[in-house]
């Protein structure tokens, strides 16, 4: 079967992180990637689980707003941090 050529885009630092795992698991990116796609393919589906970040739901987020709208009309409270001793 003829071979085609995907590219991808990531940052430099993903991209080194990823080549880093890759080697040590004894593969290079184009391996792993075509891994990937034959998963993908047989599974007909993402082979991992994929979630939002619940940072961003709807309910977070309306806390997030109000805490703010809170904040600029000077009804915060100012706390120092405190760090944590080591163990």
């Amino acid at each position: 079967m003829a071979q085609a050529t995907m590219t991808v885009s990531v940052d430099e630092y993903e991209r080194d992180r990823f080549n880093e795992f890759c080697a040590a698991a004894g593969l290079d990116a184009s391996t792993a990637f075509r891994m990937f796609v034959k998963a993908v393919l047989r599974e007909n589906r993402i082979p991992f689980e994929i979630s939002g970040d619940p940072f961003f739901n709807p309910v977070n987020q309306a806390r997030a707003l109000k805490s703010m709208r809170e904040i600029r009309e000077g009804k915060g409270t100012a706390h120092e941090l405190i760090e944590a001793e080591d163990e």
